[in-house]
């Protein structure tokens, strides 16, 4: 008797859990270390974890984890733990400086989407990504993380060339939060040293520094006892311990080493208020930060126990909160409180508020009476049932893919165990703690631990973030924001009551679909049904994930079918019936009534096209497809709910033309397209004055009342045999009145010739520069794939010339697309964020690039990096669903052939040099582009 692949992935769940079982679970004992994973350590201290794993198959994650950051440069060394990171690709023991970036894309791995770094307070981390189907790769890769944790070679030279890349990266995290967090952060940490070692460091240090101050930080902090070695992925484990011993078993540590101390956080003394304003804030918000306590991994099991309570109660006190937005006119846009990490070793409880037209009193009080309710009162006893069976879920299908995981899943999960000692269980063990001990959890349990946590007028810190007053306006003082809070704990709290819900979506499912008809696509594996409505559903069935069905429909139409005074009532009108639900149900509700599912759907109308977006466990297609079915025939209006939606939006896109950023993407729009009422820019408040509930909804059941010319896409674990009476059932029985199903060419183009625009905006010295090329074309794959590598190869150069060679940019680059509608159009766009000095010189560098590659195209070496890369990278994709998906979304959308999939790497390897640098002629036309630069205030200019 053959079982269905859900029927076999439940009985592995559970027979691995009956043999589990066997064994006791003992709350004093030690939470073990999961057998799959080797974590070992050599004489010299250097910590290594091995784990063998087949997905990615021929790849093999590297990491060099570092206890080392921020927190221990001293005085003189501010900046250069990150700064050491930047040389790690600036020259070693055994790779010139650019040749380690230059050979790492030479075997397809990419600078920056796959090759990285970072560094924060606590830890540097390094990570490699090796494809392993050559025997040197792995080889090699060690090599380099041999030089990184003990050959760099630190050039003088060298270095003052990175100073310019490193401020460049300083420059772009200037503005508005940038300086609101530097008033914040010491209050927040309490006079911490935490607050005095940005990760970034101090200007004047990295521009000044002497060579020998980066070298001192890293003899003493890159030593073995501060390091770990992680290999996870298509490699034996003999071999990969093999080669790290053979790397890094030679590595000393110091004879006298600097002690490894982390940095304390006082406790607060008092009650404190902070008023952080900006002329460039984006929203306003309140923050309170109640007393830091030490915070405490799990060591035994009854801690696990107490971590999974504390998940408990906090996805409790989550819904609460989000239910409170849910209201015509909420307290605040969004919200929520919960105990979580400040810092390595350190936690507290905090509540949080983006503040809505009411301000900061409704909000506090809603986050100060809704904390006091849940720590009087607790939680009931049917908001613990739904909570429990979510997490529990949550553990199934964790358990359920643990040979589907990606390496670097795991990579990151044994970095937290290094660095924070967080357990690792393995997801076997967990999914048994849960099963077993989360029946085990009591109401009371809950409602006795809430109390205790919840903090009850303590010592705090309260905090409002937010724009500069306009005239007229005003900003809570200090002694305000105290009063407020004060105010709100004296207010009386009653218990909450919950609302009696129906336990399903749908009686049953509807009668009367059938299919008509069925074919497959042997060479994709791709099953085509149409139904008795003339709904085609395309069935892609895998095992690339055990408990995953992604779903997706389109059908052309969207927002072109209506005019332009309905411009903003189209653009909406899918996310204005999202706020108000299905059938009864508010979206919240529908949140209860799906608990302990895993189902989302969502509808979206486009410019050109509408449908459908979702995904399910295996488990729930049927409630997914219920979603679809209601969608079609049972939308919700909701008054307040709509009021509630417009009016958040409207708080949210007050202040959004403060920000540089969004000015500058508005200004590229309107330079591109002039005044068009259909581009889409920047939300303004104004505009939700013009999306009405009743002509938003019925632009929403216009295109959605029929299903008629929409195709229906399935890919994931599902079996054909128990989808198709699903679908028959549900998709079959959608209504097909006749509505248009084509697109409309509105007829918006671009500019055309050159056209130059330079705007001034931002307190700070920084620019950026937006070049768009766009014209016409005769679309075909091929064009838009020689497009996209002509981008790619230009990109390498950008790195080449514009970052590592002049020190102008830290990143930025060209995208390219193209598209066959509504006409053949391309586009090809240049952004490289610098400095207001550099961008005549940084526009100039660029344009000789684009000539060179006009004249004399790429190099061979150039593109064959490029081409590695991407079929690499498909490689990979081929055994992912979402891949699937968008790929034969793309072949309804532009009527081909969806097996034209299995012929990528055919197509990408025709891609010669010469048709990069005949594409460079063609697309990049010195006469007919869009330059638009932003500069800071004038006041602030001195170059312009």
């Amino acid at each position: 008797m053959k079982l269905s692949k859900l029927r076999l992935i439940s009985g592995a769940v559970l027979l691995a859990c009956a043999c589990m079982a066997q064994a006791e679970i003992r709350l004093s004992d030690p939470l073990p270390l999961a057998p799959e994973v080797t974590v070992g350590k050599l004489p010299n201290g250097l910590t290594y974890y091995i784990k063998k794993n087949a997905r990615p198959a021929q790849k093999v994650e590297l990491r060099l984890v570092v206890k080392a950051g921020s927190i221990l440069e001293d005085d003189d060394q501010q900046g250069l733990a990150h700064f050491t990171e930047h040389m790690a690709f600036n020259g070693s023991t055994h790779f010139k400086r650019n040749e380690l970036i230059s050979y790492l894309q030479s075997i397809g791995v990419k600078f920056g989407a796959d090759l990285n770094a970072y560094t924060s307070f606590d830890e540097t981390v390094y990570v490699l990504p090796i494809p392993t189907n050559k025997k040197e790769n792995l080889e090699k890769g060690f090599l380099v993380l041999e030089d990184w944790a003990h050959g760099l070679k630190f050039n003088p030279a060298d270095i003052n060339s990175e100073r310019g890349i490193v401020l460049e990266e300083a420059r772009l995290g200037k503005g508005a939060s940038d300086r609101m967090n530097k008033v914040l952060y010491p209050k927040l940490l309490n006079g911490s040293r935490y607050a005095e070692r940005m990760p970034i460091g101090k200007e004047s240090v990295l521009k000044t520094f002497k060579p020998e101050a980066i070298k001192r930080f890293y003899k003493d902090w890159y030593r073995p006892d501060l390091m770990a070695v992680m290999v996870v992925g298509d490699v034996e484990p003999e071999q990969a311990e093999k080669l790290i011993r053979q790397h890094f078993g030679k590595l000393k540590n110091p004879a006298k080493p600097r002690p490894r101390l982390y940095a304390e956080v006082p406790q607060r003394s008092q009650t404190e208020a902070l008023v952080i304003t900006d002329k460039e804030a984006p929203d306003d918000s309140v923050f309170i930060r109640y007393p830091i306590r030490a915070a405490q991994e799990p060591v035994t099991i009854a801690d696990y126990r107490r971590q999974m309570i504390e998940n408990l109660y906090g996805q409790m006190l989550s819904a609460r909160m989000q239910e409170l937005t849910q209201q015509a006119n909420p307290p605040f846009i969004q919200g929520g409180s919960s105990m979580g990490k400040l810092v390595r070793g350190y936690e507290s409880f905090s509540a949080y508020a983006l503040l809505g037209k009411g301000g900061v009193q409704p909000a506090v009080d809603a986050l100060v009476q809704e904390d006091e309710r849940a720590r009087r009162f607790g939680f009931s006893q049917d908001e613990l049932d739904r909570a429990r069976k979510d997490m529990l879920r949550n553990y199934e299908r964790a358990y359920s893919e643990r040979d589907k995981s990606d390496s670097a899943g795991f990579v990151a999960e044994y970095s937290r165990n290094f660095l924070e000692q967080e357990a690792i269980p393995g997801i076997a063990n967990e999914l048994l703690y849960a099963q077993e001990l989360l029946p085990q959890v009591t109401l009371q349990e809950i409602n006795e631990t809430v109390a205790k946590v919840i903090p009850d007028q303590q010592k705090k810190l309260v905090v409002f973030m937010g724009a500069e007053p306009k005239p007229g306006a005003s900003v809570p003082t200090q002694q305000q924001l105290l009063d407020a809070v004060a105010k709100a704990e004296q207010q009386k709290v009653e218990p909450r009551t919950e609302k009696v819900l129906a336990s399903k979506l749908m009686d049953g499912p509807p009668a009367g679909g059938s299919i008509v008809s069925e074919k497959l696509n042997s060479a994709i594996g791709v099953t085509e049904l149409t139904l008795g409505n003339g709904v085609r559903v395309l069935l892609k069935p895998t095992d690339f994930k055990n408990d995953q069905v992604l779903m997706g429909s389109t059908r052309f139409g969207g927002q072109s079918l209506f005019g332009d005074a309905d411009i903003y009532n189209a653009r909406y009108a899918s996310a204005v019936v999202g706020s108000m639900g299905l059938k009864d149900l508010a979206p919240l509700d529908l949140q209860k009534v799906l608990a302990g599912k895993t189902v989302n759907v969502g509808a979206s109308l486009g410019e050109l096209s509408e449908g459908f977006g979702g995904s399910a466990s295996s488990a729930d297609v049927e409630a997914m497809l219920q979603l679809v079915y209601l969608y079609f025939n049972d939308v919700r209006k909701d008054a307040g709910l709509y009021q509630s939606f417009i009016g958040k939006q409207q708080d949210l896109a007050k202040n959004s033309m403060a920000q540089p950023e969004a000015v500058f993407y508005d200004a590229i729009q309107h330079a591109m397209f002039g005044d068009n009422p259909r581009v889409d820019g920047v939300p303004r408040a104004a505009d939700f004055d013009k999306v009405g509930l009743d002509r938003s909804l019925d632009i929403f059941r216009q295109r959605f009342s029929s299903a008629r010319g929409m195709t229906f896409i399935f890919a994931g674990s599902f079996e054909l045999d128990k989808i198709k009476p699903l679908i028959a059932s549900y998709l079959g029985t959608l209504p097909v009145g006749d509505v248009p199903h084509a697109y409309r060419d509105v007829g918006m183009r671009p500019v055309t010739g050159v056209v130059k625009k330079d705007i001034y905006m931002g307190s700070e010295p920084k620019s950026t520069i937006s070049i768009t090329f766009n014209g016409d074309v005769a679309y075909s794959d091929e064009q838009k794939l020689t497009l996209q590598a002509l981008g790619e190869v230009l990109n390498l150069k950008v790195i080449e010339v514009l970052r590592e060679k002049m020190s102008m940019i830290y990143g930025g680059g060209f995208e390219t697309s193209m598209g066959q509608h509504p006409y053949g159009h391309y586009s090809v766009a240049l952004n490289l964020p610098t400095g207001p000095e550099n961008v005549d010189k940084v526009i100039a560098a660029a344009f000789a690039e684009i000539n060179k590659m006009k004249t004399d195209g790429p190099s061979a070496a150039d593109l064959e990096k490029v081409k590695l890369n991407w079929i690499t990278r498909q490689q990979k994709s081929l055994r992912e669903n979402r891949y699937w998906m968008s790929q034969l979304m793309g072949s309804v959308t532009q009527g081909r052939d969806p097996a034209h999939i299995l012929r990528y790497e055919q197509r990408v390897r025709a891609i010669t040099p010469q048709a990069l640098k005949l594409a460079a002629q063609r697309y990049l036309d010195m006469h007919n582009y869009v330059q638009v630069v932003m500069y800071p205030e004038r006041k602030n200019v001195a170059a312009k």
